[in-house]
């Protein structure tokens, strides 16, 4: 396991894209949601794409965006396989809402398939409320949909 001190979050650039693409099973292990990794969003939404940074590499990242109602949406959100368990998750979801807050938002967002029982307890821990929504990605595809009020208050 790592350290978290001597890390920076900051936004993502297309190159910190390329290399979080290029490492993809760093951060997400046999699963492959490379599909979901969309370059737009950083270059769209670029305030609010932000990647943790150290010496040696990039330890994780979250990518999300601020909806015209005021949600903070979050799209992905990794750490990479010898940053897990340091608090490296919740700083960068701390860090998330605060930029969502400098853009209006009052809430966040996110999703998860139902499988995903780490995403899950992990949002649950931040205070999420958690509803399963029949069919919310399409027929037969189930997902798990966390909503909460800003401010994010989180203890590393």
């Amino acid at each position: 396991m790592i350290a978290i001190m001597d890390m920076d979050i900051a936004p993502a650039g297309v190159a910190d894209f390329h290399r979080i693409v290029t490492d993809h099973p760093r951060y997400w292990g046999e699963r492959d949601l490379r599909s979901l990794h969309l370059l737009a969003v950083v270059q769209e939404f670029g305030s609010t794409c932000l990647v943790a940074r150290a010496e040696d590499g990039i330890r994780g990242y979250i990518f999300g965006f601020v909806t015209p109602d005021g949600t903070g949406y979050v799209h992905l959100i990794a750490t990479r396989d010898d940053a897990r368990g340091t608090g490296l998750g919740r700083r960068l979801y701390s860090a998330f809402a605060q930029a969502a807050e400098r853009h209006g938002a009052w809430q966040l967002k996110a999703i998860t398939s139902i499988e995903n029982t780490g995403s899950i307890a992990f949002h649950r821990s931040l205070g999420f409320d958690t509803k399963i929504v029949d069919d919310y990605n399409g027929p037969g595809l189930d997902m798990a949909v966390f909503h909460r009020d800003l401010p994010l208050n989180v203890s590393e």
